[in-house]
This record gives C-alpha cells, sequence and structure tokens, in this order.
C-alpha cells in the first residue's frame, strides 16, 4: 500500500508556514491512506492522484485498511471467511458526501456497500435456515476475468413466527450525545421500534454516561406507552462509561433471560467512549467474554465529531450482531421497520470456504471482508466466531478470479462450502454450493449480479483501489440505472444520486 505521510506545524503571526516533505511507501499502491491525525482531525484539502479531496474530521481513530491482495491458487488454494451482515459503512459514506466530504479510504468496507442493498434470492428450503445461491460472469472492469457471486438469504420469518424476545436498549445519554443527529435520533428510532413488540416481547432500558442505571426495567411489548415515555425522559449529559453501561445491560438481559428466544442488547451511541474501560481492544475483550451468556448484541451509531466507525463494527462483530450507522429518520425508518429480521438472528456463526482447483483459477480475490477473513483450519472449529443472519436478510461476497481455459461449461466449476449453527446451538452444520461456469457476458448475468457489480465497483472507486481496472463513475451509474427492477424500498434508486454525488466531489 502507498501510505501518504503528512506532517504540518503551522505557526501564527509573521513566522511563517513551516512544513516538512511527504514520504511515500510503497506496497499495494493507491489502497488506502494513513493521515496524521491532527491534520485528519481539521477538514482540510490535500491531493491524492491530482485529485483534491477533503479528510473526514471524524476519522479520529484511522487505521491502515489494506484491501485483499490476488492470492495464486497453486500457492495458496483454499479460501475461507466469515460472513458480514452490517451495513453502516454505506449509511457513513452517504452522510459524509451530503456534506461535501470525500470519505476516507480506511472507512470504506465495500462489502457493507453491497449488502446494504436486498438481493432478489430465493426461500430457504423447507427445515433450512438458509439458500444458497450463486454465478459466475464475466468481469466488467477486466475483461479478462470473472466474477464469482455468492449469495445467502435468511429464511423469511413473520411477526407471528419469531421467538418472543427480550431487548435490552443501551442507550448513551453522555454529554457528547446532546444534538438532534444522535440522542434524538435514536429516541425516534427506539420509539418506532417499540410500535412492533408483542405482549410476550419484553422491553427494558438501560442508559450510560458517567455512570450507567436501569431507566425500565423488563416491560412487556403491549405496554407501550409506558415504553415511549421512558424514552422520551431521556435527557443527555455527563462523561461516557461505555463499559458500565454494557455490563448493566448484560447483567439485566441476563435476568430476564427467555430460554429460545431472542435475546439481545441494542446500542446506540456516538462510540465516544472515555470513563472506565475505553481502548477497543479492552472493550472487544468484554464484548467476547459477554457474548457466551447467549445474547446477542447489536450496534447501531450516530452522529458526527468524535464518532467511532471501527470501534463501533468490531464491537458488534464481536457481540454476535450487526452494526449499522443511522444518520437521519430514513435510515431509521430502514433499520427498525424495512430490516426488522435483522435483529432476529436464524444461523450463527457463518463461514464460508472455497478450494479452489489450480488447474482451472489461476488466482482470485476476494472483494472486501477484509476483517472477516479467518484461518483454514478454523471452518471446522466450531469455537470460532463468525457472523450471523437475521431473518429475511440477504448476504452477497464477490469474488473477482482469472480462470484457465478449460474451465467447463457443464462440470461444477467451482464448489463451495458454508457451515452454520442454529441461535441456540453450539455445533455446526454444514452446506455445500456447485456453480457451473457458463461463460455469460456480464450484460447478460443476473441482475443480483449486476447491481452487487455495481456496488463493488463504487467502492473500488471510492478508496481509488488499484484493482479498479477500467471503472469510472459512469460505468458504476449505468450498470446500478440497469438493475433496478428488484427495488422494494427504493434503495438502488437513490444509490444514483450519491454516486453522482462522489464524482462531484472527486
Amino acid at each position: 500500500m502507498k501510505i501518504l505521510k503528512f506532517y504540518f506545524f503551522l505557526t501564527i503571526g509573521f513566522i511563517g508556514l513551516l512544513f516538512t516533505s511527504c514520504e511515500k511507501e510503497n506496497a499495494n499502491a493507491n489502497s488506502g491512506l494513513l493521515v496524521d491525525s491532527a491534520f485528519a482531525s481539521s477538514g482540510e484539502n490535500f491531493s491524492r492522484n491530482n485529485t483534491t479531496v477533503s479528510i473526514d474530521p471524524d476519522n479520529t481513530n484511522p487505521t491502515e485498511s489494506d484491501e485483499n491482495p490476488w492470492i495464486r491458487t497453486i500457492e495458496e488454494p483454499i479460501s475461507t471467511f466469515s460472513i458480514d451482515a452490517d451495513g453502516g459503512s454505506y449509511s457513513n459514506i452517504r452522510r459524509q458526501l451530503e456534506e461535501n466530504r470525500f470519505p476516507a479510504a480506511n472507512l470504506i468496507r465495500t462489502e457493507e456497500i453491497i449488502n446494504f442493498f436486498q438481493m432478489d434470492y430465493p426461500e430457504p428450503e423447507q427445515g433450512k435456515p438458509i439458500s444458497l445461491n450463486g454465478e459466475i460472469a464475466n468481469c466488467p472492469w477486466n475483461p479478462e476475468h470473472k466474477l464469482l457471486r455468492i449469495g445467502i438469504k435468511g429464511k423469511y420469518l413473520s411477526r407471528e413466527e419469531m421467538p418472543p424476545a427480550n431487548f435490552v436498549f443501551l442507550i448513551d445519554v453522555s454529554g457528547s450525545m446532546r444534538s438532534s443527529d444522535k440522542l434524538e435520533l435514536l429516541k425516534e428510532g427506539f420509539t418506532i421500534y417499540t410500535d412492533y413488540m408483542r405482549p410476550q416481547d419484553l422491553i427494558s432500558i438501560v442508559t450510560y454516561a458517567g455512570d450507567a442505571g436501569v431507566i425500565l426495567s423488563p416491560t412487556p411489548g403491549n405496554q407501550k406507552e409506558v415504553i415511549k415515555e421512558a424514552i422520551e425522559r431521556l435527557v443527555s449529559g455527563g462523561g461516557t462509561n461505555g463499559a458500565g453501561g454494557i455490563n448493566a445491560a448484560y447483567e439485566l438481559a441476563e435476568s430476564s433471560f427467555i430460554p429460545d428466544g431472542n435475546n439481545r442488547i441494542v446500542l446506540g451511541t456516538d462510540g465516544d467512549f472515555n470513563v472506565g474501560i475505553s481502548s477497543q481492544e479492552e472493550l472487544v475483550e468484554l464484548i467476547e467474554e459477554k457474548r457466551a451468556s447467549g445474547i446477542f448484541l447489536s450496534v447501531l451509531g450516530v452522529g458526527t465529531g468524535n464518532y467511532r466507525d471501527q470501534q463501533m463494527e468490531q464491537l458488534a462483530n464481536n457481540g454476535n450482531g450487526n452494526y449499522e450507522y443511522i444518520d437521519d429518520i430514513e435510515q431509521a425508518q430502514k433499520v427498525f421497520v424495512d430490516e426488522f429480521g435483522k435483529f432476529y438472528t436464524v444461523a450463527k456463526d457463518v463461514k464460508i470456504q472455497i478450494d479452489f482447483d489450480p488447474s482451472l483459477v489461476y488466482k482470485y480475490r476476494l472483494i472486501g471482508y477484509e476483517n472477516r477473513i479467518l484461518a483454514t483450519e478454523d471452518f471446522l472449529d466450531d469455537t470460532k466466531d463468525a457472523g450471523e443472519i437475521g431473518a429475511d436478510q440477504r448476504i452477497t461476497a464477490l469474488y473477482e478470479i482469472e480462470t484457465s481455459q478449460s474451465l467447463s461449461l457443464f462440470d461444477p466449476s467451482i464448489q463451495i462450502d458454508f457451515r452454520y449453527k442454529l441461535p441456540s446451538s453450539n455445533n455446526s452444520s454444514g452446506l455445500s454450493l456447485d456453480i457451473f461456469n457458463q461463460n455469460i457476458p456480464f450484460e447478460s448475468a443476473s441482475e443480483n449480479t449486476r447491481f452487487a457489480a455495481a456496488a463493488a465497483g463504487y467502492g473500488l472507486l471510492l478508496r481509488d483501489s488499484e484493482y479498479k481496472g477500467s471503472l469510472n463513475w459512469d460505468k458504476v451509474y449505468q450498470w446500478a440505472d440497469q438493475a433496478r427492477n428488484y427495488d422494494p424500498n427504493n434503495y438502488r434508486a437513490e444509490f444514483l444520486s450519491w454516486i453522482l454525488k462522489a464524482k462531484e466531489l472527486e
């Protein structure tokens, strides 16, 4: 990765401007950026490949985010990774673009851009929690390569079929949450969510600032006015003892635990933990310890300024839950209403493994999922944590592959193995999917593949990826625009405007 390091020292008055020279380190060119944090927080501009880019001032905890490289199959034929059902990166990108800021590369998780959108995947067979499907088509940004799409769908559950729920709303009410796009937005979202509760569901509310406290003890879902009044009374002020809040929420969830139910903490925060345990490593260790209780943790991020995107995503990953970023009331509607099933896990610890045949596939590259890569031996290790999929949720993964001419049209070209556990089980089950190469031109591929390619291409361009090939904004717009027959909530149509906005800002 080529890393541009900027060191600025600015003095006021007549002393003038002193600056140091830029240093370059060569690795995988243009795959990410690392900017001095003081400079990044200022919101200044800098030049990248002759392009002026506005640094995201919210990126107060930048880390390097390398893209997955090409892997030569003869050297490493097996690829293993955990699924990721999050969508937080896309809505965070959208918020930054709306504020006329081009997002920093290390905040872009391409798999979360793809998985923000629903795909038209088939319902699982009777008795199965997930369905599988896939396709091989020509790669639109590199005609010598192919795209392998893998799709998973969680089974649909009606509200009547969903297990009784034990929800603990863990809400950050610290001083940093005092704005309309933080606590007030969360209050609106949780109020909407309350309308979907049933008499057999339990709602509790824990808040935290300098200290943690129980605002609402477990209350049946048909007492909606009681729950809504407790939400409405929330006000912000004080420090942020996130660890204290997490401990209190797990204790409350354990006290009202429903066997074979949906026991889940929903954390709403800007992530600015500054009291007690505050480092990302310590918080992740705390979450890993707590997840053995059978209680899932979903994380909802809000706000701007000192927002900790990567920390929030890692908490959800390690807490057996999903991570979403809520930037406005429409996004709250998406999370709490349109995709309500995300909060009801139908399969957990879902892993994918492909053993590529070196005579058929010369090299491969997984697009996204950089922090979800697993070791080969982790696939059969039931103690290894992996991703979860909720009711009616759809997950997509893409590989770019270079194939041989002998890739058959009739025999299975690639076999993909999956492992998953039922929500209350500690033992995994296996499934497999054979995908055939039919030499499908990209223009003739399924709408699922064409839209997934457009979403992936969007991420590659935002990152200025060295793997972007012939990609440009106009191509991504065209592919997305021609793959909108399935658009149940109009998110694909809205995506077109954010493609144009990114093009404008670049």
